[in-house]
């Protein structure tokens, strides 16, 4: 899937940094992705792409520590249509 994207995390009680990484892998209703970011299991983040067609809020519903990155599963919040199909 390769898709660029910035992540960030949502956090009400401070400003958090974001990145720049790649969905590796993505459903209608879950992304996966490497971050250097700290970030915890049901930690809310957004997740845009460059063009605007992803812009959504995602819960991190898993985590795995791998050389020094943390993969990262999200679940979207919302629906979102057809961000996978480019038109």
């Amino acid at each position: 899937m390769r898709i660029p994207v910035r992540v960030s995390k949502l956090d009400a009680a401070a400003a958090s940094p974001d990145e720049q990484t790649v969905i590796e892998f993505g459903t209608p209703g879950e992304v996966l992705f490497a971050s250097g970011l700290s970030l915890a299991f049901e930690d809310t983040v957004r997740v845009k792409n460059s063009d605007g067609s992803l812009d959504v809020e995602a819960e991190v519903v898993a985590l795995q520590l791998l050389h020094g990155q943390t993969a990262i599963a999200a679940r979207f919040l919302n629906d979102v249509a057809n961000w996978i199909i480019k038109r």
